[in-house]
């Protein structure tokens, strides 16, 4: 079959019923989002989630079953959530492909109390990426959880290399 281009009249009518049969995208500002996004962990005992991310500075928003022993849990902290959900059977925390990281003004003054609260912290190490400060542990489960140092310092230097980025076009620029 041979395509033909249309010019003139034509062109128009089928321009305009070409555009009443198909929708265009919206905006971008239209366009429904997501939020709030949150890990679900299953864990084997939820209660002993909610203590040992209590110290982690989360608080318990939500909870499910039976309250000394919850099927399901919703926590919160400063910018962030987390829920757990009563694994039914035993699982191997190592084959999930999930990190999480969390952020502190005061690395140190962290670390020594979670190590007062009887959970074993590892020593502070100044990788590349976070040269301020950073540590990893394992929750009662196993799941991975880095804590960095995060002061106004660090927070300013982001913003600028952000900005940075925008401007050179690695980055939308926010209008």
């Amino acid at each position: 079959m041979e395509h033909v281009a249309l010019k003139g009249p034509a062109a128009l009518f089928y321009l305009e019923l070409f555009e009443r049969a198909v929708p265009r995208v919206q905006s971008t500002a239209m366009v429904p989002k997501a939020g709030y996004f949150t890990p679900l962990l299953h864990v084997m005992d939820v209660r002993r989630s909610i203590r040992f991310y209590e110290l982690l500075g989360f608080e318990l928003i939500d909870l499910e079953g039976d309250p000394a022993c919850p099927g399901w849990a919703r926590m919160h902290c400063e910018g962030g959530a987390v829920m757990f959900l009563l694994a039914e059977e035993p699982f191997d925390p190592t084959k999930h492909a999930l990190l999480t990281a969390m952020y502190t003004p005061d690395l140190p003054a962290f670390r020594e109390h979670l190590l007062a609260n009887g959970v074993a912290v590892p020593a502070i190490t100044y990788p590349g990426y976070m040269p301020s400060g950073s540590l990893s542990l394992r929750d009662p489960d196993g799941y991975i959880i880095d804590i960095h140092h995060w002061s106004d310092a660090e927070h300013q230097g982001w913003l600028k290399n952000v900005e940075q980025k925008k401007k050179s076009g690695v980055l939308p620029s926010s209008q």
